[in-house]
């Protein structure tokens, strides 16, 4: 499991320094298609941190459940 959250928290934080990194470049040239970039990568950074929050509140219902 220690694993699978070291893989998701860096894919994470690369994501939201892209996010970052394409943001400041709409910044500077003022083009739609970084922002258009910038929107996509902000759903996908929210997807990823939904999936592992339900993957850990699901892992402690099944604990839970075992250890009952």
């Amino acid at each position: 499991m220690v694993i699978f959250r070291w893989i998701l928290g860096i894919s994470a934080l690369l994501m939201a320094a892209g996010l970052s990194l394409t943001f400041m470049l709409y910044i500077v040239n003022g083009d739609d298609g970084w922002m258009k970039l910038v929107r996509r990568l902000r759903h996908w950074l929210y997807v990823l941190l939904m999936f592992w929050i339900n993957v850990e509140i699901w892992r402690s219902v099944v604990l839970i459940i075992i250890h009952w």
